[in-house]
């Protein structure tokens, strides 16, 4: 069978992309619970917005395949800060049946970093800028 590498690339980009859409889609107009969380860490709260960023337009230029690796590093930027600022208590845990606690956070991570390595691929709205 032949190697298809930007095909698969294609499907790692609609997979974290895609799921990481959704939560973001969740959130608007939700963010005073992550204004919460960055006051009790002294944080400002307007960096709540920054969830627009990383959860919204980061992840539709990773569908696309717009500056998929410079998107790649704002989304997992904001993983990274979730996983910090949200699951901190949950990093070394374990779920029900014996998986990590946060593997989909996990896989959203590593996804987001392989792309910052790979690019998007041929099958991208753009392909030759070295972000991408």
């Amino acid at each position: 069978m032949k190697k298809n590498i930007d095909l698969g690339l294609l499907i790692i980009r609609v997979a974290v992309g895609g799921l990481m859409l959704l939560h973001g889609i969740a959130k608007i107009g939700k963010t005073s619970f992550i204004a919460g969380l960055l006051s009790e860490k002294g944080l400002p709260g307007f960096l709540s917005y920054g969830v627009y960023l990383t959860e919204i337009i980061a992840p539709i230029l990773i569908l696309i395949g717009c500056r998929t690796r410079l998107s790649s590093i704002a989304y997992v930027f904001g993983a990274l800060f979730a996983l910090f600022l949200v699951h901190t208590n949950e990093i070394l845990q374990l779920n029900e049946n014996g998986g990590w606690q946060l593997e989909l956070l996990g896989l959203y991570i590593s996804g987001g970093i392989a792309l910052v390595f790979t690019g998007g691929g041929k099958i991208a709205l753009s392909h030759s800028n070295e972000w991408d």
